[in-house]
């Protein structure tokens, strides 16, 4: 497969079975996505075509099919499921009636009937309350729950093959399981092929029969499950087994000045008004106490709507929150938005997703300086723009960089340009919301390596809020553990809980 004048896909060729799961395995870039929407002939064309191959799907090439073949194809005998259900999901339409439309268009369905089913198919991939939820919007769901919701519209109509790509990156780790479990679950059930592509090497060894591993476009190993994880035979393999977060954080010195540190502090959000106009409340962090130091991480571990994320912001005054909140010696609480300002520049967060958090109409040099022209405007341009290359510089990034936008870049990449945002306000406190987890393994790694790094060279104090046990060890201080994080004080990390 060619895009324009470069070779993304390269000689592909694999097979799949009815009721076989085949993984496709390989960091950002590889092909992996590319070769999965060829098969549905969902690339964006001309741009992109296919001058040699075929991709046969029950012995008909896919390639030579027209609009209305192509329209029985999709959805009917092959579905997929995106990556990212937020984005995959319409924000307008509620989720009845977003998997009603495919029993519409594929079966002719009534909206009556339609509707039966949608609730039929909400029960079989386990969502909560489907009376309820068939008149939601995908904003009103956690995470896990749109993406059974993106599974139940995928099954509709009970294709032949399904296309799982990157089903449960994004998601917190019990909930990844659930998800696997259904699937495994449902194609057992309804006896269809799976094609998983992933990254998540753990989740390969539980779920698939037949891994294929693709980098630069080319499959470079493939066989059973067992044979390529015991025995990898491409040093590409061999690597990516052995990629993720290592080492231990900086030396901390626990006599060092406190940076941020609160008592009783938690966040509460209204979420409807009761009997005689009484408004009703839910309690997303209960009071606690906690104190953070220079040059110490403190991880924040647990699943979706445990109240991580609403701990982050609260910190940083970016959504209400109450109780004593201390800035170094600095109260903060009680403060308005304009006396909060001179304290903005020294906290900053990183957020989940780069693409999502940075502007795709502002260059690398924009994004990078509009703190500086909001925080520093007496700065002149070049000051600006020296500013810029250093911060590009500790992140790893070439100067020359600075004229591109957020879409030429990888994920990695990306998120190191989050990363020199930061920096170039010389903050003393990051919060680091769960900035690995929609990232390859390696890049992962490297993430974590240059968090550690910046840590040591800058002695920042960072709020690491994380699902993944490896990433928070490789950078949390004298971990700790406890299950009650609206009650103890704990000194390094926090176990949260629903």
């Amino acid at each position: 497969m060619t895009f324009g004048q470069q070779d993304a896909v390269k000689g592909v060729s694999f097979d799949l079975d009815q009721g076989e799961t085949l993984a496709l395995v390989g960091e950002s870039g590889s092909g992996k996505s590319a070769t999965a929407l060829s098969i549905l002939q969902l690339l964006p064309y001309p741009l992109a075509s296919h001058p040699q191959g075929r991709i046969e799907v029950a012995g008909r090439n896919v390639i030579e099919f027209d609009v209305a073949d192509l329209r029985r194809l999709r959805g009917g005998e092959i579905s997929m499921i995106f990556q990212e259900p937020m984005t995959s999901l319409n924000p307008l339409h509620t989720v009845g009636k977003q998997i009603s439309e495919t029993l519409v268009v594929h079966k002719r369905m009534t909206r009556h009937a339609a509707r039966t089913r949608v609730l039929e198919l909400l029960s079989l991939v386990q969502l909560p309350d489907p009376e309820q939820k068939i008149a939601s919007y995908p904003h009103q769901l956690s995470g896990g729950q749109r993406q059974r919701v993106m599974i139940a519209m995928a099954l509709a109509n009970e294709p032949k093959l399904l296309i799982a790509d990157e089903p449960t990156t994004a998601l917190d780790v019990t909930i990844q399981a659930n998800i696997l479990q259904l699937l495994k679950r449902l194609q057992q059930e309804l006896g269809m092929g799976l094609l998983m592509i992933t990254h998540d090497l753990g989740i390969v060894r539980s779920m698939a029969d037949r891994v294929c591993v693709m980098t630069e476009g080319k499959i470079v190993e493939q066989g059973d499950c067992e044979t390529v994880f015991d025995a990898p035979q491409h040093t590409y393999t061999q690597k990516l087994l052995s990629a993720e977060p290592k080492g231990v954080p900086p030396i901390h010195n626990p006599h060092s000045p406190t940076i941020m540190s609160t008592t009783e502090f938690g966040v509460r959000y209204a979420t409807s008004k009761g009997w005689l106009g009484m408004t009703k409340h839910f309690d997303a962090v209960q009071p606690m106490q906690l104190k953070i130091q220079q040059g110490q991480t403190i991880g924040i571990v647990g699943e979706s709507g445990s109240g991580k994320t609403s701990l982050g912001l609260g910190l940083l005054r970016l959504i209400e929150s109450h109780g004593q909140q201390y800035f170094q010696e600095s109260a903060l609480h009680g403060l308005s938005q304009k006396q909060l300002k001179p304290y903005r520049r020294h906290m900053q967060m990183v957020f989940q997703d780069p693409y999502g958090s940075l502007s795709p109409r502002m260059s690398v040099q924009q994004i990078i300086e509009e703190g500086l022209l909001v925080h520093e405007s007496a700065q002149t341009a070049k000051e600006r723009e020296d500013i810029v290359i250093d911060a590009l510089a500790k992140v790893g990034l070439e100067p020359g960089l600075r004229t591109r936008y957020p879409h030429e870049f990888s994920g990695g990449q990306r998120q190191r340009i989050a990363i020199a945002r930061t920096l170039a306000l010389r903050p003393s406190f990051l919060v680091l919301d769960e900035p690995t987890s929609a990232l390859d393994m390696s890049v992962q790694a490297q993430i974590v390596d240059l968090l550690r790094d910046i840590q040591e060279e800058f002695q920042l104090a960072y709020l690491f809020i994380s699902h993944d046990l490896k990433v928070v060890k490789a950078l949390s201080h004298a971990p700790r553990v406890t299950d009650h994080f609206h009650r103890d004080v704990v000194r390094y990390f926090y176990f949260v809980v629903a």
